[in-house]
């Protein structure tokens, strides 16, 4: 060292590590979005889009109040003007490549240079659109009647941008709008052809992933949701689809290890179609059927209705755990049940059939671990328990908010210590996790989050063998509170009380 005089200072990197917390409540939405609506409609298939606005969901995919066709537009509702929670991931799997019909030639009355096609989903960049010859003054000049199909002029393939501009009414119909200058400025009608996306040829298969070329779709777009976006996914769901026990059976899974080592919880809605689960004394049955027996899903039923809109339950039960956890310092330890909702009422999956639950029918529902909707002084949500109940009951896993307590727990400390991996294994290293875990614990325990979060390393979990070979073992204390499930007040008559009284007033 150099010889030194006078004052000087140095810097140690600290030994307690800042939590990186992945977002709580982040919804990873699967299903089918208008995409002929949106700014690019051929780059947001299979791959996650995230917004944090609904501007900025209706412009990058496109909105349709038509919600049996496009799935994803429950859940850019609910979660955007409904609840109003942010930033929400959506997965679309309608391909406009793939997915498309082709559009029979359309005739349409032009009224002040403007004409209205009465039909969605049509693809801007396939439009074709020609307008009738001129009209001429009698016969050709070589004596022919112009009238005659065989010697008429054909029509005039008008150019976009010079003759026509393109764009979407409030409906998603393509208005057109004809130039002054243009060749078809004078048409009184024009002919439109053209391809439109077909909601209807996307199948399960879609939103699963299956795929006989390769490449990620569907579910298997979940993976690219933390390198892309630097966020772990919180909650999954695929509304309109997840009824479907393949569909269902394969998101739960989807579950865990994602990229290997995160992990998340999802709603699955129980079948509430004709041919599904119309009664609440079979939803235990169907939910069986279904295989949804996951300790990682909510399991729910039936639909959702919102003035003269329905909507299946999982799209406002994402929007709703994630605004709870919003709103409880993005922590996911508080329960999504009991808790009011915009709703007006519950309905089967045909969106007309009224399903009216009392609290005891409710209470029905939930015993088989599924979740539902009670009108007690307003619609609100009813069930804290995950799919897993009742053949689980181990309390980290049966209660849906201490099973989100735990994965968002294990994803937070994955996130916090990756730069910590291939550090020496000294005791400095040991310290430095330990100790800042049990601050952090600490913290959580006096806010109330959670009754224990304690670490400790112990030397009989850590055999030389394990330490030689690079492993190190701590070993962590958590437990989240469970909910108030059943609060219970004894009522008793003390005819004691009485005969003081009435003693105290003879006297």
């Amino acid at each position: 060292m150099a010889f030194q005089h006078g004052v000087r200072v140095s810097e140690q990197a600290t030994s307690l590590v800042a939590p990186v917390l992945g977002t709580a409540g982040l919804q990873v939405v699967f299903g089918t979005a208008p995409v002929n609506l949106a700014e690019d409609p051929y780059s947001v298939t299979n791959t996650p889009v995230i917004a944090y606005s609904w501007s900025e969901a209706v412009k990058k995919l496109g909105y349709s109040p038509d919600y049996a066709k496009y799935t994803l537009c429950q859940s850019m509702y609910a979660s955007f003007q409904l609840i109003g929670v942010a930033p929400v991931v959506f997965v679309n799997v309608l391909d406009p490549k793939k997915h498309k019909k082709k559009i029979e030639a359309q005739t349409v009355t032009v009224e002040d240079l403007e004409a209205t096609v009465p039909l969605t989903g049509l693809l801007l960049d396939t439009v074709k659109i020609t307008a009738p010859a001129p009209a001429t003054d009698g016969g050709s000049e070589d004596g022919e009647d112009s009238s005659d199909p065989e010697t008429a002029p054909a029509p005039v393939l008008l150019e976009r941008d010079a003759d026509y501009l393109l764009s979407f009414d409030d409906d998603g119909q393509v208005l057109i709008t004809l130039t002054a200058a243009g060749a078809g400025a004078t048409a009184d009608t024009l002919t439109v052809e053209g391809t439109a996306i077909d909601p209807d040829a996307v199948d399960a298969g879609d939103i699963i992933g299956v795929s006989a070329t390769g490449g990620e779709k569907g579910f298997e777009v979940l993976r690219q949701v933390y390198p892309r976006l630097g966020m772990t996914p919180g909650l999954i769901l695929a509304p309109g689809w997840s009824h479907i026990p393949d569909v269902g059976i394969v998101m739960a899974a989807k579950t865990e290890e994602i990229n290997g080592y995160f992990r998340c919880e999802g709603f699955i809605d129980i079948d509430s179609t004709a041919e599904g689960c119309t009664a609440y004394d079979k939803v235990k049955v169907y939910k069986e059927m279904a295989g949804c027996t996951n300790k990682h899903i909510m399991a729910l039923w039936p639909c959702i209705a919102v003035g003269s809109s329905w909507f299946w339950y999982s799209a406002i039960m994402g929007a709703l755990t994630a605004y709870v956890d919003a709103n409880n310092d993005d922590v996911p330890n508080l329960s999504p049940s009991n808790k009011l909702i915009g709703i007006t009422g519950t309905v089967l999956a045909d969106g007309e059939t009224e399903v009216v639950l009392d609290q005891l029918q409710g209470n029905a529902v939930n015993s088989f671990g599924v979740t539902t909707a009670i009108n007690v002084n307003g619609w609100r949500t009813w069930g804290n328990r995950s799919a897993c109940y009742p053949s689980n009951t181990d309390p980290k896993d049966m209660w849906f908010c201490c099973r989100r307590f735990f994965s968002w727990w294990g994803n937070s400390f994955i996130l916090t210590y990756f730069q910590k991996v291939d550090d020496p294994a000294n005791v400095r290293l040991i310290e430095a996790i330990v100790d800042t875990e049990n601050i952090r614990g600490g913290a959580y325990v006096a806010a109330g989050k959670c009754a224990r979060a304690e670490m400790t390393f112990n030397m009989d979990e850590n055999p030389v063998t394990n330490l030689i070979d690079g492993k190190l073992q701590f070993h962590q204390y958590l437990t989240p509170y469970p909910p108030a499930e059943d609060i219970h007040n004894v009522l008793e008559f003390d005819p004691y009380a009485l005969q003081t009284a009435l003693a105290a007033a003879a006297t």
